[in-house]
């Protein structure tokens, strides 16, 4: 992104009075390859590549603000990596991943991660650190990071219906598992920090698992640890939460965690969203991005986006889809989006 989407971005994410609503997509590699037309290995692998599928979806989206803004990432692979997991990579797809953590009793075997050794995240470091020049001369700027949540990477290492048991019958080995994955998520996302330099003002987290929970669950497995990541940045900086699963049961408690912006599901309205988190963060969304940002048409894309603006009332809001742009999403429907948001 520019430097001046950026402020943009800021300036809502913080509810600071602005004229207009900003448009921000999550891109990444579900997408970009698919509509750049090359196979998910050159974008992993070849830098070049990486860099060019980047720069042509900027050139060509100028108006929208992309989150979180020439990322490295490798569909998923990275965090689990550096845990120990086997990934799977394919030429035409994102990666699988295997579950390393067999029996939770040996989570207290696990060593903290060190991302600065361990699997994929100094691939990942280099790139920022070796792309970094490159991508100001194009006139953008790095000034996010990204990195799973604690419950996401938890589930990577225990498998997801592993891990809901064990909250029933291990509850205490899930937290010693949850410490550590919480100090994974803090620990990558400053290593990338240091690595994008100057730049950096704003993290993402991303961690849907915690949309599996109920209420009770939810305050006791995920919101001290999504808190501990909040707090481990300055309160200037902006803190964007990504969970399109059913965050329903605890909007109201979602504030609280000290992040400011929440993408989340297209299935929960703008209002309900509005009225149970208090105005007190900024809503990203919410437009549904399979029905209607794949599936639709043009016309069904500019009505949605103008149903989310109109129904925001004025509140805080940056327009997105429910989630991150999915695989096939064309680009006649994101020049849509931009014609919704330019004239609402």
């Amino acid at each position: 992104m520019r430097p001046e989407q950026w402020r943009d971005f800021k300036r809502a994410a913080k509810r600071e009075p602005a004229a207009g609503v900003p448009l921000a997509l999550i891109v990444d590699s579900p997408w970009i390859p698919g509509y750049a037309g090359i196979s998910h290995f050159d974008y992993y692998f070849d830098a070049q590549v990486w860099f060019e599928a980047n720069l042509r979806v900027e050139r060509e989206f100028p108006e929208i603000i992309l989150l979180p803004s020439w990322w490295v990432e490798l569909g998923m692979a990275i965090e689990p990596s550096a845990f120990g997991n086997r990934i799977h990579f394919h030429p035409d797809r994102t990666p699988d991943q295997c579950a390393s953590l067999v029996r939770l009793e040996d989570v207290d075997c696990l060593a903290p991660v060190n991302p600065l050794t361990d699997g994929l995240m100094p691939l990942a470091l280099h790139r920022y650190r070796s792309y970094k020049s490159r991508i100001h001369d194009a006139g953008s700027v790095i000034p996010m990071v990204a990195a799973r949540g604690p419950l996401c990477l938890a589930a990577f290492l225990r498998g997801v219906t592993n891990l809901m048991t064990d909250m029933v019958d291990q509850p205490d080995a899930v937290k010693r598992l949850l410490a550590l994955t919480t100090r994974a998520s803090i620990d990558w996302l400053t290593a990338q920090a240091e690595a994008v330099g100057d730049d950096f003002e704003g993290i993402l987290v991303l961690d849907d698992i915690v949309g599996f929970l109920s209420p009770r669950a939810y305050r006791e497995f995920a919101h001290p640890y999504l808190k501990q990541i909040a707090d481990a940045f300055p309160p200037d900086c902006v803190k964007v939460y990504h969970n399109d699963a059913n965050v329903r049961p605890f909007l109201g408690d979602l504030p609280d965690t000290g992040f400011d912006v929440l993408n989340w599901s297209h299935q929960i309205g703008v209002r309900e969203a509005q009225e149970k988190t208090g105005g007190r963060m900024c809503l990203m969304g919410n437009v549904p991005p399979l029905d209607i940002a794949v599936r639709g048409t043009p016309e069904m894309v500019r009505q949605s986006a103008r149903h989310v603006m109109a129904a925001s009332g004025g509140g805080p809001l940056i327009l997105s889809v429910g989630g991150g742009v999915s695989p096939g999403t064309p680009r006649e429907n994101l020049r849509a989006l931009i014609e919704a948001a330019a004239r609402p």
